[in-house]
């Protein structure tokens, strides 16, 4: 018998990317009318996303870690603002300069952030036959204010940030506090995610049912995986939660 959903936020519940691209849109516009139109500010924002999605190389790994570390997440960002600029050959960029677009992409962002059209009418129903538990990886720096843009609490039982936890997912650990909160066995629920690496490996490695949302990825073989069902976008949860478990 079913009796919770474990569930990603970020491309699962949420259209983290859209909100991603209409940001850095804004702020790609930002970085050229502040430093000339000689600056590719398309350029700096692409950057700037991978950056703050730890898609680094050797070299900045060792250059940023150490700044999340004995700093914080913020001051890595400004860190990393101020090295792209540099990049395209602003030898010197103020601090307080980085600060500002740093924070008009996280505004910029937040108002873009919401979930993906029937989520919230989904998670309404579903709340009446499951204990509904977000398990999202990230820092607080990003997730708590993407979590209060959308009020998740209000549609879900429990919220787990990974930034806050030991260790996040794919970790045994962070799906066996979900497990507790929501009081049942891991074969009473299913998690939902889109990333294999951490939504489908952790789930498998807790023995929980998953479902990988596809978002046009190819199965990645290297992994391993093979998630027990999958649905190509997040309009199709609601459908598929149906057909495994009628209510």
């Amino acid at each position: 018998m079913l009796k919770a959903l474990l569930l990603d936020m970020d491309e699962t519940l949420c259209d983290t990317t859209g909100a991603n691209q209409k940001a850095a849109v804004l702020f790609a516009e930002e970085v050229e009318a502040c430093f000339g139109a000689d600056i590719d500010g398309t350029d700096v924002a692409q950057n700037y996303l991978r950056g703050i999605y730890r898609e680094w190389t050797d070299e900045e790994r060792a250059r940023y870690m150490p700044i999340i570390q004995q700093q914080s997440e913020g001051a890595f960002r400004i860190q990393l603002i101020r090295d792209l600029l540099k990049g395209q050959g602003l030898s010197s960029v103020e601090e307080s300069s980085a600060q500002r677009l740093q924070d008009k992409f996280d505004h910029d962002r937040i108002a873009a952030f919401d979930f993906y059209p029937g989520i919230t009418e989904f998670l309404a129903e579903a709340r009446r036959y499951f204990t509904l538990v977000v398990i999202t990886n990230g820092p607080e720096f990003s997730q708590i204010p993407k979590v209060e843009a959308v009020n998740l609490a209000d549609h879900v039982d429990h919220i787990i940030i990974g930034g806050q936890e030991p260790e996040q997912k794919p970790a045994r650990s962070i799906f066996e506090k979900a497990l507790k909160l929501a009081e049942c066995e891991a074969h009473e629920a299913i998690h939902v995610g889109d990333s294999l690496a951490t939504d489908i490996a952790g789930a498998h490695n807790s023995g929980i049912t998953s479902v990988w949302i596809q978002h046009q990825q190819p199965l990645d073989s290297e992994l391993g995986l093979d998630p027990h069902h999958s649905v190509l976008h997040p309009s199709e949860i609601p459908a598929l939660i149906r057909k495994l478990h009628p209510f």
